[in-house]
């Protein structure tokens, strides 16, 4: 961001800031997620911060549209700062926002750019153009598809109709979900109960201003994550090891059943996030910092949320798709098996394991714990324990565990795509 002349501290705005993540995005193959734990925000005001982040967001859900539109007015691509700066307005302009702010904002920090800023014409003269035709021909658009490299395997495994009901969903974005700390009564305005117990909120503003957040009454996390938790069923007394824990909304739900909580995690900074939900919400956990393939231990009950694409994360991630090819799938399944073995290991006998990923892949679901019930004699799958309240029979599959797409729950918003089993083992 240091290629922007005479842009201060004082001057630097969201759509700057915005602008600079796409370019690592779509130009370096980052993730969002990584660019902000590097502090690619961190000068701007907790609400530039916000802002930059949802415009971000939101022009990686639209990418595709405000491609198509641009398309038409331009004979060829413009370096990738300015094609985002094109990007970002088109999205804003489609959006409703007032033409007169969003083409001289774009028209300023292009000129600014101290390689482009001779482009500053052409990003004038063709936002204008999209200032008079994005906000009515944007809805004629088709739903932005997924890229061909997530879409083919997604089409194989689920049809193409569910495929185009996930981009529908993954378009819409997603309602912020929160799961309530047993016996915590909060009146948030907007708030609906799901099926499954979770409260969602349409609009929710600043998270943390937000009754009930200081008070540690509730946590974010999606109904669909929220499940894994509620099938293991921890007990009062019960060890129970949190095996991923990070950030820590599984940790959460387990240490507020009265178990006796393990939460493991490589990552020493996102454990410290972990650290501070507990506090926050007054609830304990023994936290350990370490690789889980190396974890010593024995336990009646057993969560692994395992590393995994997280492309049941996209209504939340509109970068993933964008910012990865796959190329990591491979690695990450064979990571998968390994540390479902590890956990198999730390089981006692008669005890219990939710093996969940955040995957729409069946590699990462379905076939895991088929090789996993072809590999362990003493494992048998617990149909019964998927059901928990809200959660839908079909959505069992043929193997026994529990399969969960961004397109169910249309009419409510959505959900993001897990999959979850709960595997026991013999006395």
């Amino acid at each position: 961001m240091q290629e922007y002349a005479g842009l201060t501290d004082a001057t630097t705005d969201a759509r700057r800031s915005a602008i600079y993540l796409l370019d690592q995005i779509l130009g370096e193959n980052r993730l969002m997620s990584e660019c902000l734990a590097a502090g690619a925000l961190e000068r701007l005001s907790p609400q530039d911060r916000a802002r930059a982040q949802r415009l971000a967001t939101e022009t990686m859900r639209g990418l595709e549209r405000a491609d198509r539109l641009l398309q038409k007015h331009l004979r060829k691509y413009p370096p990738l700062t300015v094609r985002n700066a094109l990007r970002l307005g088109t999205v804003e302009l489609a959006g409703g926002e007032a033409a007169h702010g969003v083409v001289n904002a774009m028209v300023e920090i292009v000129s600014r750019h101290k390689r482009h800023g001779a482009l500053k014409g052409l990003v004038n003269a063709v936002l204008r153009k999209m200032a008079e035709t994005a906000p009515e021909a944007w809805d004629t658009l088709r739903n932005p598809r997924l890229p061909k490299w997530l879409r083919s395997p997604l089409v194989a495994a689920w049809g193409p109709e569910a495929v185009a009901g996930m981009e529908r969903a993954h378009f819409a974005g997603a309602p912020l979900d929160i799961t309530l700390k047993p016996g915590a009564k909060v009146d948030l305005p907007g708030a609906v109960e799901l099926p499954t117990g979770s409260l969602r909120l349409a609009e929710a503003g600043q998270v943390t201003a937000l009754p009930g957040y200081d008070a540690g009454d509730w946590w974010v996390q999606d109904a669909a994550a929220a499940l894994p938790a509620r099938v293991l069923a921890a007990q009062p007394g019960e060890s129970v090891l949190d095996m991923c824990a990070a950030p820590g909304g599984k940790t959460m739900q387990l240490a507020a059943t009265g178990a006796t909580v393990t939460a493991l995690d490589i990552s020493e900074g996102r454990m410290r996030r972990v650290h501070e939900n507990l506090d926050r919400a007054g609830l304990e956990a023994e936290l350990v910092i370490g690789d889980a393939l190396e974890h010593e231990g024995s336990y009646d009950a057993i969560l692994l949320d395992a590393p995994c694409s997280a492309t049941g994360t996209i209504r939340r991630h509109p970068d993933l798709p964008h910012a990865k090819d796959g190329a990591e799938f491979g690695g990450l399944i064979e990571l998968q098996a390994q540390m479902l073995a590890q956990a198999w290991s730390l089981l006692k006998p008669g005890g219990r394991m939710v093996f969940c990923t955040c995957s729409l892949l069946p590699d990462e679901g379905e076939v895991q714990v088929e090789e996993a019930l072809a590999t362990h004699d003493d494992m048998s799958v617990d149909r019964e324990a998927l059901m928990v309240p809200g959660v839908d029979s079909s959505w069992v599959t043929e193997e026994g565990g529990l399969r969960l797409r961004p397109d169910f729950w249309a009419d409510r918003g959505g959900m993001d795509g897990f999959y979850i089993a709960c595997l026991r083992k013999a006395g």
